[in-house]
């Protein structure tokens, strides 16, 4: 996924009311900026730290700019704005880096499905069948584990259940972890974060669902998933 135009760097000063952050630009102005992530973005930044930002060039916008990535307190890199990652796993699986996914010819987004009245993300489909692909953005990170989610997540844990009775059924199902953080090595659930989260995975590993983790390459020009990431279900 390559910006154009690039990313602004600029410092973070500090991230409130979930969706808004305060940023100091190269040029030493100050500036509020639109903050897309519903999570709580524990450990993926810190005051006073570089950060990059986007610019919608829309001036009918209340915040025409988007914080996109930020540093964390170890000084790795994380990308926060959670509505890139489906982008970007569609992009890694049609461009051949995502492996575990190829041979489908068409793909689908946001398609209902489920007891739950649920959207899947992504909606693969081939000769041999369907494959339901839910993606989930990662960017914490402790001493180098990624873990999901980084509060607690019932509409995640619904999901898992949606997932689970598509395998129970038969059909391929996907949990896809798109790590946008440069320092984590292996992903798995945060159990002491969400424990009902961390079941509903273990019951959904159990009926056969499929956990395919890869991380981003992040720069102000672009963000591209390159590897895989090992998964472990335990941590």
């Amino acid at each position: 996924m390559k910006f154009n135009p690039p990313l602004q760097r600029g410092t973070l000063l500090r991230r409130y009311k979930r969706f808004l952050a305060d940023i100091e630009t190269e040029s030493g102005d100050f500036m509020t900026v639109h903050c897309p992530n519903t999570g709580s973005m524990k450990n993926c930044w810190l005051e006073n730290s570089p950060c990059w930002y986007s610019d919608s060039g829309n001036p009918k916008r209340k915040y025409r700019h988007s914080l996109e990535i930020t540093t964390t307190p170890e000084g790795a890199l994380a990308g926060v704005n959670t509505g890139r990652a489906n982008s970007l796993v569609e992009e890694a699986i049609a461009t051949g880096i995502v492996t575990e996914l190829q041979g489908y010819r068409e793909v689908r987004r946001e398609v209902r499905y489920g007891a739950e009245n649920s959207r899947i993300d992504l909606l693969l489909r081939g000769d041999a069948g369907d494959c339901y692909v839910e993606v989930k953005n990662v960017t914490l990170a402790e001493g180098g584990r990624g873990l999901f989610p980084d509060a607690v997540s019932t509409r995640g844990a619904k999901h898992l259940r949606e997932l689970q009775k598509l395998a129970e059924d038969g059909v391929r199902a996907v949990l896809f972890y798109c790590v946008q953080h440069s320092g984590i090595e292996t992903v798995g659930p945060a159990r002491e974060i969400d424990p009902a989260y961390a079941s509903a995975l273990d019951a959904a590993l159990g009926a056969g669902v499929e956990v395919i983790a890869y991380r981003a390459r992040m720069d102000a020009g672009e963000i591209a998933l390159v590897e895989p990431v090992p998964f472990s279900d335990r941590g």
